[in-house]
C-alpha cells in the first residue's frame, strides 16, 4: 500500500513542503496544493487515496471542500488539520466523513498513526470491494440501507420483535408502527420488509409531510409527460415504484386530508392512474406506516380519516420509549460504542459502570436516537482509555437524572430545549442542527414551526 497517492491541501507553503517530504520518505506518492483550485485540479487528474486538508483556506471553508470531495470522490479518505480547531468543528468534520482530525502543530507520531489507520482502512475497503465483485447478488446500496438489528433485552422490545416477525410472515397485511420520535420505527419497518417475501423488491420511505401540496398527486401516483407545467417526461409514482415491494409512510399523521382519500382508494383497489392519464395501472404493494401522534384523537378532531386508519392498522406495533425499558440502555450503548469506534478507526474503549448507571436514570426524551447521538459524540471526543461520565453531555433544562421530588418537564418542553440548543451550537445552521439532532432538515423546520421557534440572530439560517 506504499503506492498510495496523497494530496496535501493547505495554504501554508512551508507546512505542505515539510509534510510532503515526510510522506515521500514514508513511501507515498505525494501532491501539494495551496489553494482550492489547485487541489481540485490535482483531484481531476490523479486517483488520490488520501487528502490532508486544512480547515481554513483563502476564500473557502475546508469543511465545504470536505463535503464536496466526499460527494465527488467518495473513495478518498480525508484527514482534517487545523491550528484553530474546536469541538464543534471536530464533530462536523467527522459527520461529513473525515477519517481523523489533527490540530497543528502535531507530532510526526500523530500523523503516522493517522496514516496507519488510513492504510488499514483502505486495505479493508479494497478487500470488501473484491468480495462485492465476486458476490454481487445483493447490491451494496441495498445492504447499506439495512439495519436488521433490534438491540434490546427487555420484555417490551422482545414483544415488538415478535410482532415484527409475525408481520413479516404475512406480506400482504398493512402495519402501523407507533412510538415517540427516536424509538426506531423505521428500523422496525426494515426488519419487517427484509424478513418477508418482498425483500428482493424495493422498500421506499416517504415522509408524508415533506411533499408540497402541488406535487402530492404526482409524487404518489406519477404523471404523464405534458400533464402540467414542468412535466417534461413520464414519471412513476411511489405506488408504482413499490410494485411487489413496501411503501413506508413515515409521519402518516401529517398527510393532508385531500391526499388521504386518494391513498385509501389506491390501497383498496391496488390500482392507480398517473396524473394526466386515464389508464389504470395495477401495482402490488404493502403499506407500513408510522407516527408519533395519537391517530384516534386525530380522527375525533376530523384531521384523519377513520376508514384509512382501519386500512393501515391491520397490525399495530407500538414501540415503548427508552425510559420505560432502561435494561435496553446498556446493550444499545455497547453496540453504538463498538459501531462508531469501527467507523472512525478508533479502538473500542470500555465503558465505565458509572456511565451505565447515569444513563439508566436519565429521561431520554430523544429515545434511542438521542442515545446514539450522544454515544457518537462521546466516542469522537474521548481522550482517555475508557468512556467516562465526563464524555457524555446530558443537558435538558438542567436535569441530568430522574427525580421523584421534582416535576418532570413535558416531552414538548424537552424537545423545544433540544432544538434551541442544537441551533445555538450549530450557529443557527439548520442543516447542521438537524444532523446533530439526528433528523432531516424538513423535520427540523416542521418542528420549529410547530413550537414557534424563530431564529432571532443575524446568522444565515441555511
Amino acid at each position: 500500500m506504499n503506492n498510495l497517492k496523497v494530496l496535501i491541501l493547505d495554504d501554508e507553503i512551508q507546512f505542505t513542503e515539510e509534510l510532503a517530504e515526510f510522506f515521500q520518505n514514508t513511501g507515498f506518492k505525494t501532491f501539494i496544493a495551496n489553494t482550492s483550485a489547485e487541489g481540485y485540479a490535482v483531484l481531476k487528474k490523479e486517483a488520490i487515496d488520501l487528502l490532508v486538508l486544512d480547515v481554513r483556506l483563502p476564500g473557502i471553508n475546508g469543511l465545504d471542500i470536505l463535503k464536496e470531495v466526499k460527494k465527488l470522490y467518495p473513495g478518498i479518505e480525508v484527514i482534517i488539520v487545523s491550528a484553530h480547531g474546536d469541538m464543534d468543528t471536530v464533530i462536523r468534520a467527522m459527520r461529513l466523513g473525515a477519517l481523523d482530525y489533527l490540530r497543528k502543530p502535531f507530532r510526526t507520531m500523530d500523523i503516522q498513526i493517522a496514516i496507519e489507520r488510513t492504510e488499514k482502512f483502505l486495505i479493508l475497503q479494497q478487500r470488501i470491494k473484491q468480495m462485492e465483485e465476486k458476490n454481487s447478488l445483493i447490491s451494496k446500496n441495498l445492504e447499506e440501507k439495512i439495519d436488521r438489528h433490534l438491540i434490546g433485552v427487555s420484555p417490551q422490545i422482545l414483544h415488538v420483535l415478535d410482532l415484527a416477525m409475525k408481520a413479516a410472515k404475512f406480506p400482504d397485511i398493512n402495519v402501523l408502527i407507533t412510538g415517540e420520535s427516536g424509538t426506531g420505527k423505521e428500523n422496525i419497518a426494515r426488519i419487517i420488509h427484509f424478513s418477508s417475501t418482498r425483500k428482493d423488491y424495493l422498500l421506499y420511505t416517504v415522509n408524508s409531510s415533506s411533499i408540497t401540496d402541488s406535487l402530492l398527486e404526482s409524487e404518489f401516483f406519477g404523471h404523464k409527460k405534458g400533464s402540467f407545467t414542468g412535466a417534461i417526461a413520464d414519471k412513476k409514482g411511489f405506488f408504482e415504484v413499490c410494485d411487489h415491494g413496501t411503501l413506508f409512510l413515515d409521519e402518516i399523521a401529517d398527510m393532508p386530508l385531500n391526499l388521504q382519500s386518494k391513498v385509501l382508494r389506491a390501497i383498496e383497489e391496488k390500482k392507480i392512474a398517473r396524473v394526466g392519464d386515464t389508464h389504470q395501472i395495477s401495482t402490488d404493494f404493502r403499506i407500513i406506516s408510522a407516527t408519533n401522534h395519537e391517530l384516534d384523537k386525530l380522527v375525533e378532531e376530523k384531521k384523519f380519516r377513520l376508514d384509512l386508519l382501519h386500512r393501515l392498522n391491520t397490525l399495530h406495533i407500538h414501540i415503548p420509549p427508552l425510559r420505560e425499558r432502561p435494561e435496553d440502555i446498556e446493550p444499545l450503548l455497547l453496540y453504538f460504542n463498538e459501531d462508531f469506534s469501527k467507523k472512525i478507526n478508533k479502538p473500542t474503549n470500555p465503558i465505565e459502570k458509572d456511565v451505565i448507571r447515569m444513563l439508566q436514570n436519565y429521561e431520554f426524551p430523544g429515545n434511542v436516537r438521542e442515545l446514539k447521538n450522544m454515544t457518537e459524540r462521546a466516542v469522537i471526543l474521548s481522550q482517555g482509555q475508557s468512556l467516562s461520565i465526563h464524555d457524555f453531555t446530558l443537558k435538558i433544562k438542567g436535569k441530568h437524572f430522574r427525580s421523584n421530588e421534582s416535576v418532570r418537564s413535558t416531552l414538548s418542553e424537552n424537545e423545544i430545549e433540544m432544538i434551541r440548543n442544537a441551533l445555538h451550537n450549530c450557529e443557527f445552521n439548520q442543516n447542521a442542527a438537524a444532523g446533530l439532532l439526528g433528523i432531516s432538515r424538513d423535520s427540523l423546520i416542521r418542528k420549529m414551526k410547530k413550537y414557534h421557534i424563530q431564529i432571532t440572530r443575524n446568522e444565515n439560517p441555511t
